[in-house]
């Protein structure tokens, strides 16, 4: 059973940067890809990034490509998701994701342990 913890959320205005870790405890970290999605207040649950186990490929939804960076530490079982020239749209709250297996899915049934979510509002 993995556990996941986000942290680094908050509410900052349009343009400044934040970024999100999710810790993993009680299983190998390395064995999963890790992924983040988020979900705003009435919508449904978007996938918004992934990264393989080794962190050699990753994967990101249109909206936050050349603004949202994900990157883990194996050594630190955490993984990053660091979130710049932030939009009024990209309010949400966010969650990490784990799932066993060597490829990337971007939809949450894809996954099998997920974090709490942290909280990110980004007023205009």
């Amino acid at each position: 059973q993995v556990q996941l913890v986000e942290s680094g959320g908050g509410l900052v205005q349009a343009g400044d940067s934040l970024r999100l870790s999710c810790a993993a405890s009680g299983g190998t970290f390395s064995s999963y890809v890790m992924g983040w999605f988020r979900q705003a207040a009435g919508k449904e649950r978007e996938f918004v990034a992934a990264i393989r186990r080794s962190g050699e490929s990753t994967y990101y939804i249109d909206s936050v490509k050349g603004r949202f960076t994900i990157s883990r530490d194996n050594a630190k079982n955490t993984v990053y998701l660091q979130m710049n020239t932030l939009k009024p749209e990209d309010t949400a709250v966010y969650y990490c994701a784990a799932r066993m297996g060597p490829f990337i899915r971007t939809t949450g049934d894809g996954y099998d342990y997920w974090g709490q979510g942290t909280q990110v509002t980004v007023s205009s």
